[in-house]
């Protein structure tokens, strides 16, 4: 443990971070601007990197700093959790990390049903594209996106998703979308993140090849979704987690949900030291409840 930084650099560092200055990062720490440079730069000298970028315009996070937040802020955060929960006696606490898009169009328009469930857990949820480190006490589980490569984990796939063209019902009017080929001619929306990409779908539907650019380009599904009903173009997208935007009526398949890619790419990982602890069992079995019976889009068939 003793290669790890002091906490009050540490704090000072991820004040400045967050504010993207010192003065404001002083004013919360209750510390002068000089002793919160003082303690950034003793850390940047123990790390041997150079944390932030400065200049007369103000401070920014420099590649290093950024890559070291997002793993020192979840830690940060989960000592902050641990110690208010002692504070007021929380005892039965459960920290749950999540890709954002899951987070967001899944997992919390369900989490009034798990409350009413499991009254008595104490709920974190935390979202971002990194995966949470369990070394550091982070969370108890991670609701991952991806491949899963997590060797020393519990690796539990959630659901199997399709992934299919949506767009606007203003939008396939417009256009007249009824044939694939009509793709190459219409504005696509790219999800950067995806593990099924246009190229994909493409080939596993056509002869043809997908366009080397795109109309405009997200690394969150949410955003990709938004942009499709915004009329933007035409979104490659998980029917899951465009559900709500479907049964809207924002959001169609215009070719079918039989033109779309099965996978299983959310599974909740986790330590299996974790499982012993019984608000992560808890969770597990409601979360795997939920999963069952999610609604995979069954009114995004064809419409004009």
């Amino acid at each position: 443990m003793a290669s790890i930084p002091p906490s009050a650099n540490l704090l000072a560092f991820e004040a400045v971070a967050r504010r993207r200055s010192f003065a404001l990062a002083a004013a919360e720490l209750h510390l002068t601007a000089s002793a919160v440079s003082h303690q950034v730069a003793k850390l940047e000298a123990q790390l041997g990197v150079r944390l932030f970028e400065r200049s007369a315009h103000g401070v920014r996070l420099s590649r290093d700093g950024q890559s070291y937040l997002e793993r020192v802020s979840g830690a940060l955060s989960a000592i902050v959790s641990a110690t208010e929960d002692l504070r007021h006696s929380v005892s039965n606490s459960l920290y749950v990390h999540s890709a954002p898009s899951i987070a967001s169009l899944w997992l919390m328009p369900r989490l009034r049903a798990f409350a009413r469930a499991c009254p008595d857990i104490s709920l974190n949820l935390s979202a971002a594209h990194s995966h949470s480190d369990f070394a550091l006490g982070q969370a108890d589980i991670d609701i991952r996106y991806g491949i899963p490569q997590w060797p020393e984990l519990e690796v539990e796939p959630l659901f199997e998703e399709r992934i299919v063209p949506l767009a606007s019902p203003s939008f396939v009017r417009e256009h007249g979308l009824q044939r694939i080929e009509q793709l190459l001619e219409v504005p696509l929306i790219q999800s950067n993140v995806s593990i099924v990409q246009w190229s994909d779908w493409f080939r596993a539907f056509s002869g043809l090849r997908a366009p080397e650019r795109y109309a405009v380009r997200f690394d969150r599904a949410q955003m990709s979704l938004d942009a499709a009903t915004q009329g933007l173009g035409v979104a490659l997208e998980s029917a899951m987690n465009a559900g709500g935007h479907v049964a809207d009526g924002k959001l169609v398949a215009p070719f079918g949900m039989d033109k779309a890619i099965a996978v299983k790419a959310h599974f909740a990982v986790y330590p299996p030291r974790n499982a012993r602890k019984p608000a992560v069992a808890a969770f597990l079995a409601w979360l795997h409840g939920e999963a069952a019976r999610t609604d995979q889009m069954p009114r995004a068939r064809r419409r004009q």
